[in-house]
């Protein structure tokens, strides 16, 4: 059974946490077993994501940039693994991020995870005119993909 943790910035009106249920949904119909944490509630302790299998990333695009909170994580994430890597790399990742207009957000969230060699195995942007039709099956979808 694989074990991922669902890790996401919501807030305002929740959109990102309706994905994220969304993807431990299908995490669950797959077999896994899902971890969900919201960094706008409190700050993820990266030692706790060592025993993980994979890990799927929510943001809101602010800006063109992830969430502040997430970007904390990301950091955490990068000096535990310049001090003990076993554990923190060559996991699979999946993105979900939820925009208004631009979505760029996703290009800098790739860049930042390759610094930390993990591989993308399914990448999903919603927009707010699209995401209440689409979220659930495309989450499923996602998440069946990546135990390939």
């Amino acid at each position: 059974m694989y074990k991922i943790l669902v890790l996401y910035h919501s807030q305002q009106f929740g959109h990102l946490h309706m994905m994220a249920e969304a993807f431990a949904e299908g995490i669950q119909k797959a077999g896994g077993e899902a971890t969900l944490h919201n960094t706008n509630h409190s700050r993820y302790n990266i030692e706790e994501y060592r025993q993980f299998d994979a890990v799927a990333i929510g943001s809101p695009d602010y800006f063109s940039y992830i969430a502040g909170t997430l970007k904390t994580f990301l950091d955490d994430w990068f000096l535990a693994k310049s001090r003990e890597p076993q554990g923190l790399t060559h996991k699979p990742y999946a993105l979900f991020l939820s925009y208004d207009h631009v979505g760029q957000a996703r290009q800098a969230l790739e860049v930042l995870l390759a610094g930390l060699a993990l591989r993308l195995t399914a990448s999903l942007n919603v927009t707010e005119n699209l995401m209440r039709r689409l979220w659930r099956p495309v989450a499923t979808s996602a998440l069946n993909s990546s135990k390939r």
